[in-house]
């Protein structure tokens, strides 16, 4: 897991996941969009707090590893301020077979989403902004 304010480079990181084993790989990839629930939105903030966001993330990435045992995978999350059409975050998974690859893909993406301490601000065009699924980690939170 990794937490960073540079852009993300998905060729340069799926390179990490070469492995002779696998005879699949599967990755998502998070792009800054400019609409959201009706709102045209010009850019987007992500705060974090780092350290847990990793520690948190790597326990993503354990328990997938877990579940489909020779699995390689790695996930990248910006913070900062982001524009449209960057990409937040990725997600790469390398595996023995597709399934598993897809499978784990999907569970790291979730479970980053709604279990890592991120925060996602949007700003709009008519000169407003607001802070989205805040609720989703402090519901999290509150069930460990």
């Amino acid at each position: 897991m990794q937490m960073t304010d540079k852009p993300i480079r998905p060729d340069e990181l799926r390179d990490l996941l070469m492995d002779k084993t696998a005879g699949a790989y599967c990755s998502f990839e998070g792009w800054i969009r400019n609409r959201n629930d009706g709102h045209a939105v010009e850019r987007l903030e992500y705060e974090a707090y780092c350290p847990l966001a990793i520690i948190e993330g790597e326990k993503v990435i354990a328990e997938a590893k877990k579940r489909f045992p020779g699995l390689q995978a790695h996930c990248v999350h910006r913070y900062g301020m982001l524009e449209i059409g960057e990409c937040a975050v990725w997600v790469g998974v390398s595996s023995e077979h597709r399934d598993e690859a897809f499978v784990a893909c999907r569970y790291i993406i979730d479970e980053v989403k709604s279990r890592l301490p991120i925060w996602k601000k949007e700003y709009y065009a008519d000169g407003n902004s607001g802070w989205v699924n805040c609720e989703r980690c402090a519901a999290h939170a509150a069930h460990d």
